[in-house]
């Protein structure tokens, strides 16, 4: 095992897979450390730095700077793809996907079903996403509500580091488009990884804290707030089953449901907002295939059906914190 940060995993990934498989390509804005530093020592590797090293190991035709368009970005990478390629498209923030979703959503997501199975699409979409950095409306906001309703793709939304490297390492292998979620305030966090070449299967959640008494559900940032609070809880005699989704499509449904049929109680965290989104999804599928074992009425920790605001304040107020689940916890272990 070794300890790095989560984006140094996203790199230890990427490093692996490139010289794992000369078809590996990335290409994104400001990969190779932006204009005048020519990948150099001066180079950031992106904004999240999480590709600092490639362009000087792998060179221009693989480490590729694009123009400030993210419908360029994505439509040049399906074309690698389709040309034989595996790409690795990295978006900025997840805000501007809007501007590629006919390519995502009508394009590379249907390519192997309407063409009987024969055609692979193996591309992976990288995005920042995620509120917490006074960053407002346009660059704060969770999409994979979106993106996980879409047939096709498969979203990953890893909350570990350990998770980013084995998640990561099976998207770039994968046959089919990925969308790969980092949470920006994820990046500077560390743990512990495995080291040499792993995967970790899509749609097996992973199980953060074990408890009897109620369930808790989350993806990404939320996870660690969840096992925040059932640290908390613990010594008053309150277990939480703490599941970490990992994918939200495919959804490991038997994961949930097996929690749900022990604790009767179920809380579904999301930073995303609540209509239409994960939590309303999962909320829908325990209340048709597990409600004869719940308790009392499950319940949701979502922002608000709004914009992210700019104000810290507003912001802090607009999003889910552990003080929140907790709240929401202990609420439903109360109810009679």
């Amino acid at each position: 095992m070794a300890k790095m940060m989560y984006r140094e995993a996203v790199q230890n990934a990427l490093f692996a897979e490139m010289e794992r498989d000369e078809n590996v390509i990335l290409l994104g804005e400001d990969i190779v450390g932006g204009m005048g530093t020519d990948g150099g020592p001066e180079a950031i590797g992106g904004i999240w730095s999480t590709s600092v090293g490639l362009f000087g190991k792998f060179g221009p035709d693989r480490v590729i700077d694009t123009p400030i368009s993210e419908s360029a970005i994505i439509g040049a990478a399906a074309g690698l793809a389709l040309s034989g390629k595996r790409p690795v498209a990295e978006l900025m923030f997840a805000d501007f996907i809007g501007v590629c979703l006919d390519q995502i959503w009508n394009q590379v997501g249907k390519f192997r079903y309407m063409f009987g199975g024969k055609t692979k699409c193996p591309m992976v979409i990288r995005m920042a996403y995620g509120a917490g950095f006074n960053a407002a409306a346009q660059h704060s906001q969770s999409v994979h509500q979106i993106l996980t309703g879409m047939p096709g793709l498969k979203v990953v939304m890893p909350s570990t580091p350990a998770d980013v490297k084995g998640l990561l390492t099976q998207s770039i292998r994968d046959d089919d488009p990925v969308i790969f979620l980092e949470h920006k305030a994820l990046y500077a966090s560390s743990g512990e990884v495995p080291e040499g070449d792993y995967t970790i299967p899509f749609g097996h959640a992973r199980l953060a804290r074990a408890g009897q008494d109620v369930t808790i559900v989350a993806t990404g940032l939320m996870v660690g707030f969840c096992e925040s609070v059932a640290d908390r809880l613990a010594p008053e005699g309150i277990g939480c089953d703490v599941i970490d989704l990992r994918t939200t499509s495919p959804l490991d449904e038997e994961a949930i449901l097996d929690s749900v049929e022990v604790t009767g109680r179920l809380v579904v965290v999301d930073e995303a907002p609540p209509r239409c989104s994960l939590a309303t999804d999962i909320a829908a599928l325990v209340g048709q295939k597990a409600f004869a074992s719940l308790k009392v009425p499950l319940t949701m920790v979502t922002p608000p059906h709004t914009p992210i605001p700019f104000a810290r304040e507003l912001e802090s107020a607009y999003l889910p914190s552990a003080d929140k689940i907790e709240a929401a916890v202990r609420k439903i272990m109360a109810w009679r």
